[in-house]
């Protein structure tokens, strides 16, 4: 074979294994559910919640309104300055390592408040049993 034919042959390999996997092709903001909406080439959609991402969460809905794509594999913000990859949205990446960090430590505080508030409920007899209905 010659280089001429080889890089046709992977040529058309590389357009058959593209046109076999569901492409970005338009992404939106749904103001009423503020919602990042990704639809792709074989109908499907996919939704994260436009204020769980970090650089997000202080935005206007103008300014989260004016996501595109970036490519086939990302959503930019201009105004914001804010870049995400759809893969990384889809594994559940939503910002930087400390920003989720923050995120998931969030309900878990130990002020001395929430330990005495603690203590006071489990002198009570803790939560309620849930009974079968």
């Amino acid at each position: 074979m010659t280089g001429k034919i080889k890089w046709q042959a992977a040529k058309t390999c590389w357009a058959e294994e593209r046109d076999a996997r569901p492409i970005p092709i338009a992404v939106h903001f749904e103001r009423e559910t503020e919602r990042i909406v990704v639809d792709f080439t074989n109908g499907a959609a996919f939704l994260v919640p436009a204020r769980a991402l970090e650089g997000l969460q202080q935005a206007t809905s103008e300014e989260i309104a004016e996501v595109e794509l970036l490519g086939e594999t990302g959503l930019h913000w201009e105004r914001l300055d804010v870049d995400y990859t759809i893969q990384g949205l889809m594994a559940g990446i939503f910002g930087s390592r400390a920003f989720l960090e923050a995120q998931r430590r969030g309900g878990q505080s130990r002020s001395p408040a929430k330990i005495a508030a603690s203590r006071a409920n489990g002198a009570k007899g803790g939560r309620p049993r849930k009974i079968a209905g």
